[in-house]
């Protein structure tokens, strides 16, 4: 009796394996080995500055597509770029590098403190529940989730300012301190020439005695550097001026022009001073006519 039992067991077992590699073999999903070359090129960080679930999943979608358009690596660069086409036997496609930059001017000094917030250190948390320490429910509540959300130590907070401050070198654009930020104050910009740029350091849409109140330097939605502009790089909409790095060409006569100072331009040598107008010449008088010697007479 045991050993029919033990015959038994063996047989039903011998089926079972020979169902089961038949249902493997026709379920089996073949993965092209392209995908594994893409990924050990690509960071690893699995930011989804991409839009994609992680660096796997990109390069799954750079194989299913066969090329780079639409699609990139914010957090690898150019380097990478260079070395998924290789792979994948195409050209990439050319785009400016990018940073995040920071459109709040409420530092310590320019937005002084009218409480003190006391609760769960999550600006998410806190921009649900509370306006700021100076009031403006436009700026920055300085909690950290940004710096929190960067996987390469771009982002910190400044203990002098108590807003984020920006590493351009550690910086990669991956985008995720962006969707960290409750209020959308963080914005990927093109890097520019030698590292400069121009923006408008504020997203204060309030009118500007009501925006002043809250922070000296905000945008007070004068207009002022709409008309100094002569590229059409600057719109003032809903009290608040805006600069399309696109089309500025940093000429800087904006930032001269602002009376608050909400205009940052980085990297930039100083403007020189504004030359004072010449005093008027006083008119030198016109000497008399000689007299003719009939009137001498």
């Amino acid at each position: 009796m045991i050993l029919t039992a033990v015959l038994v067991l063996g047989i039903i077992g011998a089926i079972f394996a020979v169902v089961l590699y038949f249902v493997a073999q026709k379920f089996k999903v073949v993965e092209d080995p392209l995908i594994d070359e893409i990924a050990e090129v690509l960071p690893g960080a699995n930011c989804g500055g991409c839009g994609k679930a992680g660096c796997r999943a990109l390069a799954e979608a750079f194989v299913k597509q066969g090329n780079m358009d639409g699609l990139k690596c914010p957090a690898g660069g150019d380097a990478v770029a260079q070395k998924v086409a290789a792979l994948l036997g195409c050209t990439p496609e050319a785009s400016e590098p990018q940073v995040a930059v920071l459109r709040c001017n409420g530092s310590c000094a320019n937005a002084t403190a009218k409480n003190k917030y006391d609760g769960l250190k999550d600006c998410a948390f806190a921009n649900s529940v509370y306006a700021g320490e100076s009031g403006c429910v436009f700026g920055c509540l300085g909690l950290g989730n940004c710096a929190k959300a960067c996987q390469f130590g771009a982002l910190s907070i400044d203990p002098n300012t108590g807003l984020p401050k920006v590493d351009d070198e550690k910086c990669t654009a991956c985008g995720a301190c962006v969707k960290a930020c409750p209020r959308g104050l963080i914005e990927l910009r093109n890097k520019g020439l030698k590292n400069r740029r121009v923006y408008v350091a504020c997203r204060n849409k309030e009118k500007g005695a009501a925006a002043r109140k809250s922070c000296s330097a905000a945008c007070i939605g004068c207009g002022k550097c709409e008309k100094a502009c002569p590229f059409g790089a600057i719109k003032v909409e809903n009290n608040l001026a805006y600069i399309d790095f696109t089309l500025c060409k940093m000429c800087r006569k904006c930032v001269a022009e602002c009376p608050t100072g909400a205009i940052h331009a980085v990297n930039f040598p100083p403007l020189p001073p504004k030359k004072e107008a010449a005093p008027a010449a006083t008119p030198t008088p016109a000497p008399a006519p000689a007299a003719t010697p009939a009137q001498q007479n």
